[in-house]
């Protein structure tokens, strides 16, 4: 069973393509940046951008099953380059998808495509698309979720799923950038400090989307599923038990959302108009998602896709301390 993967040299959808070719299954990546290793495992690369669209499309040829994982992910940057990857880049995938006969695409969404600068606490997929944030990532991305599932149908069976915080050993993103900001004194607990967070394990993620990939021949088609660890933390604990575990001093300063929230506006505009490179050090959409309660139901998954969390918070957070001490 022939199948593509998107995406399939980050940390995701490396795992992704691990787990397939240990099924033995035949995958092709499409990237931007070749990796030796897989392609020494018999991976076969595409070297091409989302936003080379006769490219994506071609790529779909022969294929069985699509795992879009790619995407431009961050909190700042031109809407325009966001959206030309995000949308443009799903919207091609979804032209090959149909031209080449692929039965079946697992689209890998985000949690943020229902922001709406409040709290989530149990949130399910009965939440509304977001149309106004102050970050291009979610708005586009919810845009490339809706039309993913729109294109669901007899021929070409699609599901989206939306992990939220994939974590793990081998992390390039999320806890590399949390200890770099801790160790130059540059992090800040933001609010009160007991803001609830759902987090996943990549090994957890990988799960489920094999196991969305199994589940569109029922109920899964045409349907969107939040996938977390199903084990809120309180995020600034969380980070500083890391910290302790790893010799470093825990994050003790704060700062109110408020005063947060006007830095991020600051730093937004200064970045904007000079411009700067890089991401501003703080954005209005940080401060609130540092700030707020993100714990979600993932009933659905469980019902529908039989997802089960394999990895614990406990173990995954052991074994990446292991890792990093290493």
């Amino acid at each position: 069973m022939s199948t593509l993967v998107t995406g399939g040299t980050g940390f995701l959808g490396r795992r992704l393509v691990e787990r397939l070719l240990a099924a033995g299954r035949p995958v092709t990546v499409l990237g931007r940046t070749p990796a030796p290793d897989p392609e020494e495992k018999g991976v076969r690369f595409i070297r091409a951008s989302l936003d080379d669209a006769p490219a994506v499309a071609a790529a779909c040829a022969g294929m069985n099953t699509v795992f879009h994982v790619a995407a431009k992910v961050g909190v700042w940057g031109r809407y325009d380059d966001f959206f030309r990857i995000n949308v443009l880049g799903t919207r091609a995938l979804l032209d090959g998808c149909r031209q080449h006969g692929v039965a079946r695409l697992v689209y890998t969404s985000t949690p943020s495509v229902v922001y709406n600068g409040g709290d989530f606490r149990g949130a399910d997929e009965s939440l509304p698309l977001t149309t106004d944030c102050p970050s291009p990532y979610p708005l586009t991305k919810a845009i490339a979720e809706r039309e993913v599932l729109a294109a669901n149908s007899d021929s070409l069976r699609t599901v989206a799923l939306r992990p939220h915080l994939i974590w793990g050993v081998g992390d390039p993103h999320l806890v590399p950038r949390v200890l770099a900001r801790a160790r130059a004194g540059r992090l800040r607990i933001v609010g009160d400090g007991r803001n609830r967070v759902d987090m996943v394990h990549v090994d957890n993620a990988v799960d489920a989307h094999l196991a969305a990939e199994s589940a569109l021949a029922g109920p899964a088609a045409g349907r969107a599923y939040f996938v977390t660890n199903d084990e809120p933390v309180l995020l600034w604990e969380w980070i500083n038990g890391l910290l302790t575990a790893l010799g470093e001093p825990p994050v003790t300063k704060r700062i109110s959302v408020r005063a947060a929230a006007t830095i991020g506006a600051v730093a937004e505009a200064l970045w904007r108009v000079l411009p700067l490179k890089g991401e501003p050090p703080m954005t209005r959409f940080i401060a609130k998602e540092l700030a707020t309660d993100h714990w979600f139901d993932v009933t659905a998954a469980k019902r529908d896709l039989n997802y089960r969390p394999r990895i614990s918070m406990t173990q995954g957070t052991a074994d990446l301390v292991a890792s990093l001490r290493k």
